[in-house]
């Protein structure tokens, strides 16, 4: 039994539960969260943590979109065209990775740099979705098109990008497609969007761990506990979510995806940080930077759309909200010239 309780077990095994409980809160945050988690636990190279985190999230992945089916949510007609360009560069993407070099440590080297980049991508992500929200609101907003007009270049582009991305970093197939069809589809309703990503995150997941695995085996020493821990932790996640003010928890997120990226390019020696040592004071310091100069940009962003800086509807809350459709009348700051 001790063999099989080791620390190691016991700390993928909590991993995998806190940053599950956080994907059934939120709905993101799975392999923006769990990635670089194995990574900083030093429990395999970038390629072993990539394949065990993409298997894991393929099983809870697959709960999700089946819940959002028996809604009737998805659009299937845009989930089609997803996955016709996602999964097959997600079966592609590890294959044109591994070619660039045959060396483990610089394979290691670029998936590192790779994972580090699209963290940083999937935290802008979040906060432009929350801009487009503010945008389409004070536009009037509407309540969504259930069936808008499918354009099927545009949409197998974003599928065959957010393909690549996930089948070399595991990274995006929520946060980076979502916000795409956002921006390509802006009347699709909340629940649609979500849905439909839901429902093309599957099969692209199983074909970016499908990929993976044939290329660098599967380690069931990490699997395992990963699968142990992640499973009920959405589950738990999910029945308490109600209860939980996500909007927090997703703006904690984005910290820590932006700090996460920047310690993981750190870790890899990205060039302008420096090979030589690793500076955690910066990585600190940019989680302070955030904390004060993000609340900062939003208000500034609000007063560029007549809205008060700080307080007033719609509230970051608000428009994190898949259902919030509300039509707030523009509030002029007394402060703010005419």
């Amino acid at each position: 039994m001790s063999d099989v309780l080791t620390i190691t077990f016991l700390s993928i095994l909590a991993a995998g539960f806190v940053v599950g409980i956080v994907v059934g809160l939120t709905g993101m945050g799975g392999g923006a969260l769990m990635t670089p988690a194995l990574i900083f636990l030093g429990v395999g190279d970038a390629a072993t943590v990539v394949t065990a985190d993409l298997t894991a999230a393929a099983i809870y992945k697959t709960g999700g979109a089946i819940v959002h089916s028996r809604e009737g949510s998805p659009n299937f007609a845009l989930a089609k065209w997803l996955i016709l360009g996602s999964v097959p560069m997600a079966l592609l993407g590890p294959y044109l990775v591994a070619g660039l070099t045959s060396d483990p440590d610089e394979l290691d080297y670029v998936l590192k740099m790779s994972i580090g980049f699209a963290l940083l991508v999937a935290a802008a992500t979040y906060a432009l979705r929350l801009y487009l929200n503010l945008r389409r609101i004070l536009a009037g907003g509407d309540g969504g098109d259930a069936r808008p007009a499918v354009r099927p270049l545009p949409t197998l582009l974003v599928g065959a990008l957010g393909g690549l991305l996930v089948g070399v970093t595991s990274v995006g197939s929520g946060s980076v497609i979502m916000i795409a069809l956002l921006m390509l589809y802006p009347g699709l309703s909340a629940v649609k969007l979500v849905g439909t990503d839901l429902v093309q995150a599957v099969p692209l997941v199983l074909a970016a761990a499908i990929s993976n695995i044939a290329l660098n085996g599967l380690d069931w020493s990490l699997t395992i506990p990963l699968v142990l821990g992640s499973v009920p932790g959405t589950l738990i996640g999910s029945a308490i979510a109600p209860r939980v003010r996500q909007s927090v928890i997703r703006r904690g997120i984005v910290v820590v995806l932006t700090m996460s990226g920047v310690a993981l390019l750190d870790k890899a020696g990205w060039a302008p940080l420096g090979r030589e040592e690793t500076h955690p004071i910066l990585v600190a310091g940019v989680g302070l930077a955030m904390l004060v100069l993000v609340p900062l940009v939003w208000g500034l962003l609000r007063r560029e759309q007549g809205l008060a800086m700080f307080g007033g509807a719609p509230t970051v809350a608000e428009l994190d909200r898949h259902d919030y459709e509300g039509r707030p009348e523009p509030t002029r700051d007394d402060t703010i010239p005419s």
